[in-house]
């Protein structure tokens, strides 16, 4: 990439980090009086904190991608077509959108939702796939990715139309709800996608191509806006407005980008926190019981149905400890995609 193309990453990268910030400290403030509160019950006193952070990190991403058109039409000549980067900024806002739907949700008091009692009901649980793949309808209507993909160990396949109108929309889907199903600690869900992000601007940078590499670096510049208001002591909760624009916004760039085999490596987390949950048809908590040391127990002894119960049946684990040892879980299967690139099986 020539020096004037880094420019043009890192400042819409930088432009989106302080437009997140800002806005998260804002958002954080304004969704709590205005009622938008969920109990946090991992700590030793109940605590209610605003939900839906993912309101400011969508917003975040939209600017860093207007700030890269604005930029493309009155200062420099555009590496990508703008018009393919809207279709990626309408589909996070779209699929923001629901998540926020599914977070406002919220009752007066607790109700029974997945194996625990709980303020917020959100959508029902059909709903969600269902109206998750609005966040694709953008992508496929641009045609977006190359239908040629690599199948780790089986080499490139053309997929022709059946890319973006069969497996676009399902990718979407899938990744944006399995993406919401492994959370519930303070720092999990924007920790292990920090780290997903990473993985994905270096691929892009060095393996794949420019607008990849401009969507992970806006992204990741989101992301690391968001955390220090996540991490543990948190003060406010990503909710589904996060996951679900993250997980569209990772399919973009594993399509756009041209790196869905390795995006496919990343995300085997999340691929078997869906498994698990499956297990218990989806009516499962990843949270524990918490103890008078700060530990958490397995809520379901020896059964896995989500792989924080795995970190609490290894060992008496803090909040801190569940999402650091997972996030580093996923720092093993970045690295483990980069294996497999540089050996010559991606």
């Amino acid at each position: 990439m020539a020096y004037h193309t880094f420019q043009t990453l890192l400042i819409p990268a930088l432009i989106t980090f302080i437009i997140t910030l800002v806005s998260t400290k804002f958002v954080t403030g304004y969704l709590s009086s205005s009622g938008i509160t969920i109990d946090d019950k991992n700590k030793e006193k109940r605590i209610s904190l605003p939900t839906s952070g993912g309101v400011a990190v969508a917003f975040g991403i939209i600017v860093g991608i207007v700030v890269y058109a604005f930029g493309g039409t009155f200062v420099f000549t555009p590496v990508v077509a703008i018009s393919d980067l809207f279709a990626v900024g309408l589909a996070v806002l779209l699929i923001a959108l629901v998540g926020f739907l599914d977070d406002i949700h919220i009752k007066g008091k607790n109700v029974m939702t997945t194996d625990l009692m709980d303020r917020k009901l959100g959508l029902r649980q059909w709903q969600k796939p269902l109206l998750t793949v609005i966040g694709a309808l953008p992508l496929m209507a641009i045609n977006a990715g190359v239908s040629t993909v690599t199948i780790p160990f089986f080499g490139a396949v053309d997929l022709g139309i059946i890319y973006p109108l069969i497996i676009l929309p399902l990718a979407v889907i899938f990744v944006s709800n399995a993406f919401n199903l492994l959370g519930g600690y303070d720092g999990l869900q924007s920790g292990t996608a920090l780290v997903a992000s990473a993985g994905l601007l270096i691929y892009s940078v060095f393996f794949g191509n420019y607008i990849g590499a401009l969507l992970s670096a806006i992204l990741f510049a989101s992301l690391l806006a968001f955390l220090p208001f996540n991490m543990y002591r948190a003060k406010i909760l990503p909710g589904d407005s996060f996951t679900y624009a993250i997980g569209a916004m990772l399919v973009a760039i594993m399509a756009m980008g041209n790196s869905e085999a390795f995006g496919v490596i990343i995300f085997i987390p999340w691929i078997i926190e869906f498994f698990l949950h499956l297990r218990k048809r989806f009516h499962t908590t990843d949270l524990g019981t918490r103890q008078r040391d700060g530990t958490f127990r397995a809520p379901y002894g020896r059964r896995i149905y989500s792989l924080t119960h795995v970190v609490m049946n290894i060992k008496r684990a803090t909040e801190i400890d569940i999402a650091l040892y997972l996030s580093l879980l996923e720092v093993v299967f970045v690295l483990l995609a980069f294996g497999l690139k540089l050996g010559g099986f991606l």
